[in-house]
Parts: C-alpha cells; sequence; structure tokens
C-alpha cells in the first residue's frame, strides 16, 4: 500500500550502496562520558549544576516580598472561598438528611 510520499515499507529508490552501509553501522559507544570514572562523572555533574544556577536570573528583595504577598493574598482568598462552599454544602445536606 502506498501514500502520496511512497510506500513505508519499501527503500527509496536511487539510494546508493553507501547510504545503506552508512545507516546499518553500529552507534559509537562510550565517548568522553563513557572513559570517565563515577566520582569523575558525579564532579561533572555538579559543575553543570553551578553553571546552571549562574544562569539563573534571581528576584530581587522587593520583587520577592511583592511575589510573597501575592501568593498569601491569593491562598487567604481560596480558603475563604472552600470554607463558604464547605458551609453551604453542609447545610444543604443538613436540611435535606436532618
Amino acid at each position: 500500500m502506498t501514500d502520496a510520499l511512497g510506500s513505508i515499507d519499501m527503500p527509496e529508490r536511487g539510494r546508493s550502496e553507501d547510504d545503506t552501509a552508512e545507516s546499518k553501522k553500529k552507534p559509537r559507544r562510550g565517548g568522553k562520558r563513557g572513559k570517565k570514572g563515577p566520582l569523575a562523572r558525579m564532579a561533572l555533574f555538579y559543575r553543570q549544576i553551578v553553571a546552571e544556577l549562574r544562569k539563573v536570573v534571581w528576584p530581587s528583595r522587593s520583587q520577592l516580598s511583592t511575589y510573597t504577598t501575592v501568593v498569601i493574598v491569593f491562598v487567604v482568598i481560596i480558603i475563604g472561598l472552600v470554607t463558604v462552599i464547605d458551609l453551604g454544602i453542609n447545610r444543604v445536606v443538613g436540611y435535606v438528611f436532618g
């Protein structure tokens, strides 16, 4: 069965033998990571962590306090909303089954 682009099952025509030989090669294993010991790999891992943390743009103290205030106010509002809904459901259940 073929589609507009050709058959998936059949190899493309016009491919040279070099293309098929390259596709049959085994992938290389190891490289630089495979030759290092576990302590060297762990040291590399921690160096990469420190390098990534240096790229982070940390908020200023005023931004941090603003964000913290916004989160606390939002949480208090959601707590109030859930409390009101819970009390309403409690009264409805008490009226129906009480």
